[in-house]
């Protein structure tokens, strides 16, 4: 599991979304207090949400922090539901436990197809833009990185995570018992405030935090903000030793 150089005994696991690769978190990476071992997860190679979080728990230290980003919140939330054990701490950003319905399943199926049967061109600029606050999306600089994410990651990527369907997991959330941070965006159109006021809500002493003036990509529109609440909920949570 690639990872930042710095090696304590804490180690966070980041786990990005879809179509996402590790640069979704590089302008946060440097702003992380001191003392954490930065991991970055592989949701790349595989095709369900429970074969992603199996090869996580395979790859990962004996206990972590899971930070979860919109799909990759997927991935954490059932890690810490298969081994809760192993985590110590979970952040679930712009994320939520709404499962694919039939009608998305098939929309995804349909595509799946055009795009199997087609060249890769790449991901849709008007749905990367639509990912952003109204203000940063003629952020040419920002939605040229998101492109630029999905075109590194490729079509077979593309392939597998639009087959990962969800599961409705609202009914299980009262089974997470580690400390949990939610955070969701005051704009994000792709995540309704209702998904994640209900996620935050289901977590016993969840933490939620509404990063304000950013649409669904946080990591990305506003690094700083998140850097400061994962700082701040982790001295809490899961305190570094460096």
């Amino acid at each position: 599991m690639p990872g930042h150089p710095d090696s304590t005994d804490k180690t966070l696991i980041l786990l990005p979304g879809f179509m996402c690769d590790a640069d979704l978190w590089t302008d946060l990476v440097p702003l992380l207090r001191p003392g954490w071992r930065v991991l970055h997860a592989d949701l790349f190679s595989d095709s369900s949400i429970e074969a992603m979080a199996a090869r996580v728990l395979e790859e990962a230290p004996e206990r972590f922090v899971a930070v979860g980003f919109s799909m990759g919140g997927f991935v954490a939330r059932q890690i810490a539901l298969t081994a809760p054990e192993r985590v110590e701490a979970l952040a679930l950003i712009a994320t939520s436990a709404l499962g694919t319905t039939p009608e998305r399943a098939e929309r995804n199926r349909q595509r799946r197809a055009r795009i199997a049967a087609a060249p890769f061109r790449g991901l849709s600029r008007s749905d990367l833009r639509r990912a952003l606050h109204p203000s940063r999306r003629d952020d040419a600089v920002l939605v040229e990185r998101m492109l630029a994410m999905g075109t590194r990651l490729g079509k077979q990527v593309l392939l597998r995570q639009l087959a990962a369907e969800r599961v409705d997991g609202y009914g299980r959330l009262p089974e997470i018992r580690c400390p949990t941070l939610v955070v969701a965006a005051e704009a994000d159109e792709l995540r309704p405030r209702d998904e994640t006021d209900r996620l935050a809500a289901g977590i016993p002493g969840a933490r939620y935090e509404i990063v304000a003036g950013c649409g669904h990509m946080i990591p990305l529109e506003q690094p700083g903000v998140l850097a400061a609440l994962l700082n701040g909920w982790l001295d809490q949570a899961a305190p570094a030793t460096g």
